[in-house]
């Protein structure tokens, strides 16, 4: 039927509203029960690996810088779905079984640490020399400036990049359900193929990653406006 029959015909449009109030819980909780929660953990993890990876990077021992350019360059280098199909789908054939959960969040850290470790390099290199000078001048070693000076500097500016790192990984956890992980975009797959709405299902699940998007955003400008305080001018 065509697009401008669902203006005219009630039935058609009473349908659509029970498909939209129907699927409207299973979505949230998708969202609520499986994209956040992965989100946040494989963010958290990628941090971590990220925070390693760049001072690996910035270490100035070659083994180490190696190491580091290797993963990010693998990681960089190939696409995210690829990588999740390789754990989950490939790594079975030699005998390692992941499940959907633990295979998702390992390819999202490993992504997230790679590209998030040359946003955390480029914010501790973007500190001026004279910080490190200053520090070893008044006795602190190389860890204790980068802990107590370095690292609170670079955090303010890395932390615009890591939010929107952030809120591009909450969109891309939707791949997740290439591997059968049940979050918001799988719950929207499973809910259009019974009722072949996909148009309408598929739109409103788009809507719920915008809102999400949208109020991570708000959070993202309130911190940045809060750290601006600390910004000399």
């Amino acid at each position: 039927m065509y697009l401008s029959n669902i203006f005219t015909d009630s039935a058609m449009q009473e349908k659509y509203i029970d498909i939209l109030i129907s699927s409207f819980l299973p979505l949230v909780k998708g969202a609520l029960y499986y994209t956040i929660p992965l989100t946040l953990i494989s963010f958290a993890i990628g941090l971590v690996l990220a925070i390693i990876t760049a001072m690996m990077r910035i270490s100035g021992v070659k083994v180490l810088q190696g190491i580091a350019r290797v993963y990010v360059s693998i990681i960089r280098g190939t696409p995210l779905l690829v990588q999740l199909y390789i754990i989950f789908y490939g790594l079975p054939s030699v005998g390692v079984t992941i499940n959907p959960l633990i295979s998702a969040i390992i390819g999202f850290s490993l992504n997230m640490g790679a590209y998030n470790s040359e946003i955390i390099r480029a914010a501790v290199l973007s500190i001026p020399k004279g910080q490190w000078e200053a520090s070893h001048s008044i006795g602190m070693t190389y860890l204790q400036a980068l802990r107590r000076v370095i690292f609170p500097q670079a955090t303010r500016v890395s932390i615009p990049p890591l939010s929107n790192s952030f809120i591009g990984l909450i969109k891309d956890t939707s791949l997740a359900s290439t591997i059968t992980y049940g979050e918001l975009f799988r719950q929207a797959q499973e809910i259009a193929s019974q009722n072949y709405e996909f148009l309408l299902v598929y739109t409103e699940a788009a809507a719920i990653y915008w809102v999400i998007c949208v109020a991570l955003s708000f959070v993202q400008d309130r911190v940045e406006t809060r750290l601006e305080r600390y910004v000399s001018k």
